[in-house]
């Protein structure tokens, strides 16, 4: 069984390409808004310049298995291209999901640290399967929830701050990602530059 997708847009510094095939998805067909990308001339890498492309890139995001156990997600490009995969081990401790690249390969992992005495949940990105220190990547924590009340209604932003490996002091994220809770949509910024947006079709008809 399949759920509505959610479709992710990319700028030039989170796009991707498949494992098999070695080669980077077209530039965004326009399904996604148009919001205006910055085009960086010295993109940020993080796990690799493959991962990398001039212009940006649409992408898909499916349940593929949802049980007690387990939450699975498919990533595929808009002609159903396998892209990466997403495992969840649900009940696991520390909580922890795997990204894997189109042919199975573990491309990082994300691990919860758990604080007893903070209310700030931080996930800890490392390379491959790997815990060691030296693999890594960056880290992502909850700075903000803030409620939005308008006319009609109350909405429920919620702002994450992320800080790559090399950025210990922490004094400002590197990138920054604000999720609306209401329809599930998010988007990343490098500084006050998009670079990439999740929309949930299920709220987009």
């Amino acid at each position: 069984m399949k759920w509505p997708a959610s479709f992710f847009s990319c700028g030039t510094n989170c796009s991707s390409w498949p494992a098999m095939g070695g080669k980077l998805p077209g530039p965004a067909s326009g399904t996604a808004p148009a919001n205006a990308y910055t085009t960086e001339s010295n993109p940020i890498v993080v796990i690799g310049e493959q991962y990398i492309a001039p212009y940006p890139v649409d992408l898909k995001i499916q349940h593929t298995v949802f049980t007690v156990a387990e939450n699975n997600f498919d990533i595929t490009d808009v002609n159903d291209n396998p892209i990466f995969k997403v495992k969840n081990k649900l009940f696991s401790f520390p909580d922890r999901r795997v990204l894997l690249d189109a042919a199975g390969n573990p491309l990082v992992s994300l691990k919860q640290k758990v604080k007893i005495l903070s209310v700030h949940r931080r996930w800890r990105v490392f390379r491959g399967e790997s815990d060691k220190s030296s693999d890594f990547l960056f880290s992502v924590r909850k700075s903000s929830l803030v409620h939005l009340k308008m006319r009609t209604k109350t909405t429920t932003t919620t702002t994450l701050d992320v800080f790559l490996a090399s950025n210990t002091s922490e004094s400002l994220p590197d990138f920054k990602i604000t999720e609306g809770w209401r329809d599930s949509s998010c988007t990343i910024f490098a500084g006050h530059a998009i670079i990439a947006q999740v929309l949930n079709l299920l709220f987009q008809s």
